[in-house]
């Protein structure tokens, strides 16, 4: 079974955990800026991953797309994002990106990621501003909005190849079931 990984990466951590991917299955990797759909039609296994801005999934379009066109693959979505893998995050962000039609035609993992003010774009350096500010505003903070809050000022990185456990057993376990190493 041929696999690729497909990656929209904005800051560093997706393109990590992409390229961890990449190296445990020994699949092809591709940048999903440059994604070319008639490429992807050679592999039986697609693993396409994106960071999460405002609980949309950069690069979501094009996992669609690809879902419509590759009814005879394999598709598994990842997320990351800078919150802790919690049940009600994930449910929250398969909910906001994909209908119920689309969740059950792929299999989604979600990872976290990390913070860096400084890697961000002008226009999601303006967004974030605006969420600290509202965030300063609040009179009781979650543990997690604290954390973000520490992250402005000390960049964090929770990124952790083991992380990845989990999809990479169950890629393997795909291989073997098709006879593929």
């Amino acid at each position: 079974m041929k696999t690729a990984v497909i990656y929209w990466s904005k800051s560093g951590y997706v393109k990590n955990y992409a390229f961890w991917l990449s190296d445990s299955l020994k699949a092809d990797l591709f940048n999903g800026t440059d994604i070319d759909y008639d490429e992807l039609e050679r592999y039986d296994t697609l693993i396409f991953g994106g960071g999460l801005y405002a609980v949309g999934i950069n690069g979501v379009k094009s996992m669609k797309e690809a879902m419509k066109r590759f009814r005879d693959k394999e598709i598994i979505v990842f997320a990351c994002g800078a919150s802790p893998p919690r049940e009600e995050i994930k449910k929250e962000v398969l909910e906001k990106n994909f209908s119920e039609k689309e969740r059950y035609r792929m299999r989604f993992y979600y990872f976290r990621g990390g913070f860096d003010f400084d890697r961000l774009t002008f226009v999601d350096r303006i967004l974030m501003k605006l969420m600290k500010f509202n965030l300063k505003r609040k009179k009781e903070l979650t543990p997690d909005e604290k954390g973000m809050l520490a992250a402005y000022d000390h960049p964090v990185d929770f990124t952790k190849r083991e992380n990845l456990s989990g999809i990479v057993d169950y890629v393997k376990s795909c291989q073997n079931n098709a006879g593929g190493i």
